[in-house]
């Protein structure tokens, strides 16, 4: 069959001959099953070991956990938005650690995009206050010789 010779050797090798085309590529798609279980394991994998390191990138960091929710959204793993807001939080470097009580003591609750909003006015204040215990490091203080 013409269409098996363009198959990859290692593909090739592990399908039966097929006189009907619809039979082969049904035996070629069943070779490229993904298990939704693995990956959602991945997944979850994934997301628990994630922590922001530093101070600067907060957006992708939320961007980046918010993505993978949404793929296991897709597989059937629902997480409550409650809970992704706490888990974020407890995500962030200790610098964070007023924001985080902050948020604890506010009776509002944020949802996601509350949360990427005050995390990166959080994350501008903390490179201020940063880069001005920068610059008093960096001063020399003159002595006078006698």
């Amino acid at each position: 069959m013409y269409i098996k010779t363009k198959i990859s050797v290692g593909i090739r090798g592990s399908i039966k001959q097929h006189k009907n085309v619809r039979e082969l590529l049904k035996a070629i798609d069943k070779q490229f099953v993904t298990s939704d279980k693995a990956l959602e394991s991945t997944l979850i994998m994934k997301f628990t070991s994630l922590k922001l390191i530093g101070i600067i990138g907060v957006h992708e960091h939320i961007m980046e956990m918010r993505d993978i929710v949404a793929q296991m959204k897709k597989l059937e793993v629902e997480m409550s938005k409650s809970f992704l807001v706490h888990f974020i939080l407890n995500t962030l470097p200790p610098q964070y650690g007023p924001f985080k009580i902050s948020y604890n003591i506010h009776k509002d609750k944020w949802y996601i995009n509350e949360l990427m909003t005050m995390c990166v006015q959080e994350e501008e204040r903390l490179m201020m206050e940063q880069g001005e215990s920068v610059m008093l490091v960096t001063q020399k203080i003159k002595k006078k010789k006698k």
